[in-house]
């Protein structure tokens, strides 16, 4: 296992009360999740929000998508407890505490899954997304969003640099992230029918290193790998790693950047009457005709402007 969860737990619970003041990245994610819902013709009466952190998905969302009602999930029971708490448009936004790895839930029960910025931090994500399968009525929609493996790595090479030349080694300081490559296949392996995945980079500006971290606290995405050091970290360490960030990164006007790239999935639990991909070669119409081109063969060298 990669992750601690129970320290992933601690983080959330610690950041709950706090959240509206960190929260700007996950209203982002958020917002760009739900423009695409917006963007199917569906309606999904009941819905799951998987990992809801203190209910900002549900304020975003609200009622698109035809949603009725919108069960919010967490692991962490104060994320769960301000979620249930939290003002939206919704009829109904009940919140419960459950794990990611776990789902309580009948198979066949929503028409629609949302999660946004937490499959990062789960240890099984085939797992995860396959119980989420399951969780689906027949047609019913997954869109997911979350961290990928180029996230934050200015703040991964600036503190492994820093704590090579200071403290003779380095631990891992910054969570491995899932690679883009691999969220289709993960799709694919989990029963999804229709799977569709892409990516966005956001770029926040600080004024220096000490501010992200603070601000990573306070969103609760703390480092909760299992083999991270224990002890806390030395001052002069985190100073450096401030220095090198500045340096290698910083801007004209003193400022930082901090890369956030966001992996987003949207797939569909089988149903009979989906459509079906064609069979390699059951193509009723050629490409050359639609583009009102000349077809050539593999071997064909082009010519010059179009010559033949």
């Amino acid at each position: 296992m990669v992750f601690d969860r129970t320290a992933v737990r601690r983080h959330r619970d610690r950041a709950a009360d706090g959240l509206s003041d960190y929260d700007f990245l996950l209203s982002e994610v958020g917002e760009r999740l739900a423009d695409r819902l917006d963007d199917v013709k569906r309606t999904f009466p009941l819905a799951l929000d998987l990992g809801c952190h203190a209910g900002t998905l549900a304020a975003t969302v609200g009622e698109r998508g035809g949603i009725e009602t919108l069960v919010q999930c967490d692991g962490a029971a104060r994320m769960a407890r301000a979620a249930a708490q939290a003002d939206s448009d919704i009829g109904a936004h009940p919140a419960l505490v459950a794990d990611e790895e776990f789902l309580p839930f009948a198979e066949r029960t929503f028409d629609l899954v949302l999660s946004s910025m937490s499959l990062h931090w789960v240890n099984d994500l085939p797992g995860v997304l396959l119980q989420i399968n399951n969780a689906l009525k027949p047609d019913g929609l997954f869109l997911g969003a979350m961290l990928g493996g180029e996230t934050l790595y200015e703040l991964r090479q600036s503190l492994l640099m820093a704590e090579s030349e200071l403290e003779g080694g380095a631990g891992p300081r910054v969570s491995p992230f899932a690679q883009v490559q691999d969220a289709a296949a993960l799709l694919q392996r989990a029963g999804f029918a229709l799977p569709v995945t892409d990516v966005d980079t956001i770029t926040v500006g600080y004024p220096d290193a000490l501010k992200l971290m603070d601000d990573l606290r306070g969103m609760g995405q703390s480092n909760a790998v299992r083999d991270r050091r224990k002890s806390w970290s030395r001052r002069e360490t985190l100073l450096y790693a401030a220095e090198l960030y500045h340096e290698t990164y910083g801007d004209e006007e003193g400022r930082i950047p901090a890369t956030f790239q966001i992996i987003y999935f949207t797939a569909w639990r089988p149903a009979a009457d989906q459509p079906q991909p064609l069979r390699p070669g059951a193509a009723k119409h050629r490409l050359a005709d639609a583009l009102d081109t000349t077809e050539r063969s593999a071997g064909d060298k082009a010519r010059p402007n179009g010559t033949g």
